[in-house]
């Protein structure tokens, strides 16, 4: 008994050492942080103001509401559709190319997942410019119409312009994701299907699509909660405008916060969105589980 209490101990002591300063930094900088902010969103606090006014669930209350936040959550809604779609789409027809036993292949792979490396904020600054002038430039020398006016100045060609330029970011991650599905399918059943007289399209159909649906939920709810979360990009893109037509949910939040100081509304709004995303990733978790216990 007192060789295994002393192991016990021992044991411990160990974890501790190892494990405690680890859960004290992650406490101080998540944990704390994110009580902090919840009991910000039942107060009126501006951000710089001494007294802070206890106001229950009006915050809450306020932001269901609040017509401007519906409508930011309505166009994130319409931005996180068309880019999952697009970049799924991109990111599995990437993988497939190279994974297809073309020359250069490791060097293509390489250049479709830059995009995923730089910034949102740099990527961001760039697409202006690209929209702002250099496309302008381009239509007005061959006459083109609809491309002589930058797209960021209108509502509806400005949401299009931050979905291709987010689809176009995320497509080289989620590629990498796919490349690891694609080639754990076994060549055998690959070989098997083109000997029974399946064409490429048949194939992918029939044999690479549902041995990789794992790869496939976690490319979707992945790209969903990123595009949900998506701020730096809407920030140095559009900044949300023209009108606020591109004011997505995150940049919404920003605003309310730290322009209208309105930190306890901001802070609720927050927390509203941080549940949307929590329930995307547990459906996640959900579907890959689901999707491994049948295999």
């Amino acid at each position: 008994m007192t060789k295994n209490y002393r192991r016990r101990l021992n044991d411990i002591f160990c974890f501790s050492g190892f494990g405690l300063p680890a859960l004290i930094i992650w406490a101080s900088v998540v944990l704390v942080p994110f009580i902090y902010g919840i009991w910000i969103t039942f107060t009126d606090w501006n951000g710089l103001a001494m007294q802070i006014n206890y106001v229950g669930i009006k915050n809450y209350l306020d932001v269901f509401s609040d017509a401007t936040f519906i409508t930011s959550f309505v166009k994130t809604v319409i931005y996180a559709l068309f880019t999952v779609i697009a970049s799924n789409l991109i990111g599995f027809l990437l993988a497939l190319a190279v994974t297809s036993g073309i020359k250069g292949q490791n060097f293509f792979r390489t250049g479709f997942f830059t995009p995923n490396i730089i910034g949102g904020i740099i990527l961001g600054y760039i697409w202006n410019f690209i929209f702002s002038y250099a496309l302008t430039a381009f239509g007005k020398s061959i006459g083109v119409e609809w491309m002589k006016t930058s797209w960021l100045t209108n509502p509806t060609r400005a949401l299009i312009a931050l979905i291709i330029v987010s689809a176009w970011q995320l497509s080289g991650y989620l590629m990498v994701i796919y490349i690891a599905g694609l080639t754990s399918v076994p060549k055998e059943l690959i070989e098997a299907a083109y000997v029974d007289g399946a064409t490429a399209f048949e194939v992918v159909k029939n044999v690479k699509l549902p041995l990789i649906k794992n790869s496939t939920a976690i490319c979707i709810f992945l790209s969903i909660s990123r595009t949900f979360m998506s701020f730096d990009m809407n920030l140095s893109l559009t900044a949300g405008g023209p009108y606020k037509s591109t004011e997505l949910i995150a940049y919404k939040i920003y605003q309310t916060a730290f322009t209208s100081m309105e930190f306890g509304k901001g802070q609720a709004q927050a927390i509203v969105l941080f549940v949307i995303v929590a329930v995307i990733s547990l459906l996640q978790v959900y579907f890959t589980r689901k999707g491994v216990d049948e295999q």
